[in-house]
């Protein structure tokens, strides 16, 4: 079995690491620069830097900050936010980045994906998605157009609806085959976060990442809700190839080490 990865999750706004709650309040959690450091130093596996106000102000990533923390850290970076052709790609390969993670781009222009993939390896392409669970009140009318009707929600069938631009935008996408979708088009790895458990600190969203941990082959990124070690071997336990994690490492509730050799004695294979 491979090794399990733990990440860590620079969610990035006006030069600085913040963390909310379910997408919004955000709190100032650091440096990123700094942060990049001590979790280079800690060991963790990989890293992801997301500039999440990118979409929503319509600019591109941070270049300039992605190339700093890039010169920080010797262990698999993703840099994502903003990305919207394949030259976005390019440059932030170019910045040290390993990976590029796609959201918005990715639902609105599907092709993207597979462009990407077919100039810089599917193990480049990163599509993340945010999704939110659906209630029995939500209209599904009004929405914006899905780019598939593969992955388009049919009332009644879907649980989970995907969100663009930081999770201010709903489309009417159904996450699992969207997810699905995504791995047709080329996508390497999914990055799951569930904005209804984000910040919550009270477990990730299980039945969201098993549905799609079922769906697809490519590993699927856990996102959203860790606030308790157990909460990290659940996920793994409910097909998480890698758990990513934001405030109880940014706040010191845990180090990466911690979680590292408290997966492992539950047999968890880790790199230690």
């Amino acid at each position: 079995m491979l090794a399990k990865r733990i990440i860590p999750c620079f969610d990035v706004a006006n030069g600085r690491v913040v963390k909310g709650v379910n997408f919004v309040n955000l709190r100032d959690a650091g440096d990123p620069v700094e942060q990049a450091r001590v979790y280079n130093d800690e060991r963790a596996d990989e890293l992801v830097f997301l500039d999440i106000m990118a979409s929503h102000e319509n600019r591109g990533t941070t270049i300039e900050m992605a190339r700093r923390v890039a010169d920080e850290v010797f262990i698999p970076f993703t840099i994502g936010g903003g990305v919207r052709a394949p030259e976005d790609f390019r440059e932030l390969l170019l910045a040290g980045a390993d990976k590029v993670s796609i959201n918005s781009a990715a639902v609105r222009n599907p092709n993207l994906i597979s462009e990407a993939a077919w100039r810089f390896g599917a193990q480049c392409v990163v599509v993340a998605i945010d999704a939110r669970r659906i209630t029995a009140s939500e209209r599904l009318d009004g929405l914006e157009v899905a780019p598939s009707a593969n992955a388009k929600i049919r009332a009644g069938d879907s649980k989970w609806r995907v969100y663009l631009n930081g999770g201010r935008v709903p489309t009417d996408l159904d996450a699992v085959a969207w997810a699905v979708e995504a791995e047709r088009l080329g996508a390497g790895e999914i990055l799951l976060t569930s904005m209804d458990t984000d910040g919550t600190q009270e477990g990730y969203d299980l039945p969201l990442l098993r549905a799609i941990s079922n769906a697809v082959s490519i590993p699927v990124i856990a996102s959203g809700g860790a606030g308790k070690l157990e909460h990290f071997y659940d996920a793994i336990h409910a097909g998480a190839s890698a758990v990513l994690a934001a405030s109880v490492f940014h706040y010191k509730t845990f180090r990466i080490g911690e979680v590292k050799q408290y997966l492992a004695g539950r047999g968890v294979p880790v790199r230690m």
